[in-house]
């Protein structure tokens, strides 16, 4: 059992005046379902930006539909950092960058001081927009080399007025104390060849508990972020069929099983698993059945001619082996029991290792684990795959047919 990132088809989608950019979205993605003969009735959910044209797909095609954990936490954030205090430091910091970036004297000044105040000779870094944790690092960069700045700036009359403020530095500072611990998850849940989904309850409850709590050193500017991070967060993950999802994806996993799910919720899961277990051992069983069937039924033209079929003394006890010897519902509940009994694992081993080695003892349970555990926590994988198309669509061989890029983006993917 592995799980990792696999593209399949890259689209073009059609413009028209008649259908929304949606609605082509919603359409495409069945399509891509279709053409690897893959069937809706397995879906188990989408993980998407939260870009409304994506949203209104999912919902156009009745798919559950994950908010993208890495895009919640930006917009979390961007939503705390609402405050004309933390505006104007972040500004701040902004021109100190592009000040340094567009001088190379102003460049090698800083690592003169650098030197002289034996501080790290790092540069500034610049602010993407577009990724939080951009910002977090460029503040904690003009923290680290705060000195350095000043002694820089102080001769010069011009960009004097650029040296932070102590107002300023106590700013950036309540601001990197909230922020700092997050870049972490954010880190984290993005990867692609390991489980994901099921870390997203843990994570929110280390919020609550650990990284986001109030802390007694705390100015109000950094409990105020932490507070709008914290209740921006719940109030995303709030909906009734992603806390199921998400306490799914956390039974499953043998490092936290109930760990992390309300109590009340528990028979609801087990319900859920033990229901979707025994649809599974029956349809298992009914097309084993009719497998046989129609291998016992043959036609005689079909067969090897001058050859006489034979049956192996061991395909005479096949029918009453094939059937359970318990009823289907009995053995789910006996998995679901004997998994919650067995200890949970550490940490830091490996979910998909663990069920791999136990598959035999949990058969039904080690397929469901398999269904919920592929889901990722972020849309990172797919955003990779911009990278992937932009690497290949080059101004140099911008005439690629649509098909030809599909095939292209395939082959630099998955091979």
């Amino acid at each position: 059992m592995k799980i990792s990132t696999s593209e399949l088809a890259a689209y073009k989608l059609p413009t028209s005046q008649t259908t929304t950019q949606g609605e082509n979205i919603a359409a495409g993605l069945r399509e891509g379902l279709a053409s690897w003969d893959l069937h809706e009735e397995n879906h188990v959910c989408i993980t998407t930006d939260n870009a409304s044209n994506m949203v209104l797909a999912a919902r156009l095609n009745e798919w559950t539909r994950l908010q993208c954990f890495g895009h919640r936490l930006h917009l979390a954030i961007e939503n705390a950092l609402k405050d004309d205090r933390v505006s104007r430091a972040t500004a701040l910091c902004r021109k100190l960058v592009g000040h340094f970036s567009h001088s190379w004297k102003k460049k090698a000044a800083l690592m003169e001081a650098q030197r002289e105040l034996k501080l790290p000779e790092h540069n500034l870094i610049t602010e993407c927009p577009t990724r939080w944790g951009s910002k977090e690092m460029m503040i904690a960069r003009v923290l680290e080399q705060a000195k350095a700045i000043s002694q820089v700036l102080s001769g010069d009359r011009y960009a004097r007025s650029l040296i932070p403020t102590w107002q300023d530095i106590d700013v950036l500072e309540s601001i990197h104390k909230a922020l700092h611990p997050l870049l972490e998850f954010t880190d984290a849940l993005s990867g692609e060849e390991y489980v994901s989904i099921s870390y997203l309850k843990p994570v929110l409850h280390l919020f609550a508990t650990s990284v986001l709590a109030e802390d007694a050193e705390d100015t109000d500017l950094t409990k105020s972020i932490k507070t709008k991070v914290l209740a921006y967060l719940n109030n995303k993950y709030g909906d009734p069929n992603i806390q199921e999802l998400l306490d799914v994806a956390c039974f499953l996993d043998p490092r936290f099983k109930i760990q992390y799910i309300s109590t009340d919720n528990i028979p609801a899961i087990k319900t859920r698993l033990k229901t979707e277990m025994v649809d599974l051992a029956q349809r298992t069983y009914h097309r084993e059945k009719r497998s046989r069937t129609e291998t016992v039924q043959m036609p005689q033209s079909a067969q090897p001619l001058g050859e006489k079929a034979k049956r192996s003394l061991g395909s005479f006890f096949k029918t009453s082996a094939a059937s359970p010897s318990l009823p289907v519902e009995d053995v789910a509940e006996a998995e679901l029991n004997n998994y919650l009994m067995t200890p949970t694992i550490d940490g830091e081993d490996d979910p998909l290792a663990w069920w791999r080695v136990h598959k035999i003892s949990y058969p039904q349970l080690c397929i469901m684990a398999r269904k919920y555990l592929c889901v990722p926590a972020t849309s990172a994988p797919s955003e990779r795959l911009f990278s992937t198309g932009g690497n290949i669509v080059t101004c140099t061989r911008s005439s690629l047919k649509p098909a030809k890029v599909n095939i292209l983006v395939f082959l630099a993917k998955n091979l």
